[in-house]
């Protein structure tokens, strides 16, 4: 399985999360088998200047990760991911190695809107 997580820095295991994904700098790529991480890579994020709604997610999903790790992202994108078949998990914090071993332990499973999309959207039924 590979894993994206979204990167303050080119870091890999070492670098902070980023508290949102479409402005992250980076993303590290982490190769996962049987539960150990077995590659890490880092490629910077071609759309941190700016970015249309379903880029990031196709650009992940070229790079054949199937889960995206991230502080928050808003409603919209956690949607794009989920149809770009990519697993979006948000509340990730600490460095990038943190965050895997925290979604490997089951103990980082959930996505939710951050405050500032919910603010912005009357509800997420909004966007259907």
């Amino acid at each position: 399985m590979k894993i994206a997580i979204t990167a303050q820095n080119e870091a890999g295991l070492d670098a902070p999360v980023s508290g949102h994904f479409g402005q992250a700098a980076h993303f590290a790529l982490v190769e996962v088998t049987d539960g150990s991480i077995r590659f890490t890579e880092t490629l910077p994020n071609p759309f941190q200047e700016g970015h249309r709604p379903g880029e990031v997610p196709a650009f992940i999903r070229e790079h054949r990760a199937s889960v995206i790790l991230s502080g928050g992202m808003g409603v919209r994108a956690i949607r794009i991911f989920e149809h770009h078949e990519v697993t979006p998990v948000t509340g990730a914090s600490g460095t990038v190695g943190v965050a895997v071993a925290a979604y490997l332990s089951g103990a980082l499973t959930d996505s939710a809107p951050c405050a500032d999309s919910l603010a912005h959207h009357a509800s997420p039924s909004s966007l259907t």
